[in-house]
């Protein structure tokens, strides 16, 4: 039984593909009453002026004017991880919610997949691997060779808090760093990473043997990654894509990919999620794709549970928010 004392949270679902994890509910329940979409569809009047937050796990509920609407005393929204781009943060503030995400939760784990992908890219290791358990394989090639890592320049598109960690995790592995970022970090920031600040793209594509991409989706970063930046990169070179999908012109990079303009891509983002089944991406030796996997470690999805119900009691109870996200 839930204590029906505690404020309630509509949630899309417990378990499942789009749920939140059972092994979270345990933890909400002892602050909230949880509603998952399908109860409080059923029974939209009774619950309506009930509901008081909605925690948006993986991009779920989908939070439109027509739920905003038949939640008159909805009073924060706390989506799990980094990006909002899901979310209409206009509309929802528009109706007097607040907004908020988890980005202390997300900042080292995501750093990690990014460092991986990298090492993954340069030593061509899926590649490595599908050789090694291929029953068609007899002898080991000595010509089959990776890039290095060590020495290497890493560019770095997006230095906030994640990037940052990036760049301590490449610094442990001797490589020169350069970054690209709307503002510049302090020098002593700067120092400490061995970080290089590249004010022009243009200039930190041409230079680096890896690019990795750490942006929010905005206006301004959607296909911010095309041909003519595609074109400007090192042949030898490999792109991370950590952010999302939509950042990169995946036309554009297929065409490069397969014409040799660079040489990998190895990214944790696409769009759509997942790929059509028929899609070029799928079909190609040099790029490496997994399933939006950045944040998913059982330390870290709990943590971003507990940043959430924290944004969450603090919105309920008229205090500020650890992660209070606002519209531009």
């Amino acid at each position: 039984m839930q204590d029906s004392k505690l404020p309630l949270l509509l949630i899309n679902e417990v378990g499942g593909t789009l749920g939140v994890l059972e092994a979270h509910v345990p933890f909400l329940k002892k602050h909230f009453q949880l509603i998952t979409m399908k109860e409080f569809l059923e029974s939209k009047e009774y619950y309506r002026a009930q509901v008081q937050a909605i925690y948006s796990w993986w991009h779920k509920p989908v939070i439109d004017r027509e739920l905003l609407k038949s939640l008159p005393n909805l009073k924060v929204i706390s989506s799990a991880g980094l990006g909002t781009d899901h979310l209409d943060l206009k509309l929802i503030s528009g109706f007097g919610v607040r907004i908020a995400n988890t980005p202390h939760a997300v900042h080292s784990t995501t750093a990690d997949i990014g460092m991986a992908l990298l090492l993954a890219a340069a030593r061509r290791l899926i590649e490595g691997c599908q050789i090694a358990v291929s029953p068609d394989t007899d002898h080991f090639s000595n010509n089959w060779l990776g890039e290095e890592v060590t020495g290497a320049t890493l560019g770095i598109i997006g230095m906030g808090s994640i990037g940052y960690k990036i760049a301590q995790r490449a610094r442990a592995f001797e490589m020169k760093i350069l970054y690209h970022n709307r503002n510049r970090r302090k020098e002593d920031e700067e120092q400490a990473v061995g970080a290089c600040y590249c004010g022009a793209i243009e200039d930190l594509l041409q230079q680096s043997d890896f690019v990795m991409l750490v942006v929010n989706l905005t206006p301004r970063t959607y296909k911010l990654i095309g041909k003519k930046e595609l074109q400007l990169m090192k042949p030898t070179a490999s792109l991370i894509n950590i952010s999302r999908g939509q950042v990169v012109d995946q036309d554009m990079l297929v065409e490069a990919l397969q014409t040799g303009v660079i040489k990998s891509a190895a990214m944790d983002v696409t769009y759509p999620e997942p790929l059509p089944r028929d899609h070029p991406l799928l079909k190609l030796k040099n790029v490496i794709i997994t399933p939006h996997v950045g944040i998913k470690t059982h330390k870290t999805t709990f943590m971003i549970t507990e940043e959430a119900v924290s944004n969450v009691l603090a919105a309920l109870n008229g205090l500020p928010m650890p992660s209070e996200v606002f519209p531009d």
